[in-house]
């Protein structure tokens, strides 16, 4: 009897291995997918980061410089913008 349990268990045993390297294999792959993606999304921010920090500097160097008009040093770094925005 214990013979015919293990000969009647045997198969699902190896079904069952199965499907869990299956399962292992595609979390295994989930797991690079997202990694790529996060590692991507952090990318796009740093980038993001810097030209926002940029522009901040732009901004600061325009409120603290005195004796010049801020209208012009902003229609100046607009057409310096997009002569950047054009290459």
């Amino acid at each position: 009897m214990d013979i015919a349990y293990i000969a009647m268990v045997l198969p699902f045993l190896g079904i069952g291995i199965g499907f869990f390297a299956i399962w292992s294999n595609h979390q295994q792959k989930m797991m690079r997918y997202q990694s790529k993606i996060s590692a991507e999304k952090a990318a796009q921010y740093a980038n993001s980061n810097m030209e926002l920090e940029q522009r901040v500097r732009v901004l600061e160097r325009i409120i603290t410089d005195k004796g010049f008009d801020v209208s012009v040093q902003i229609d100046d770094l607009r057409d310096t913008s997009d002569m950047k925005e054009l290459n």
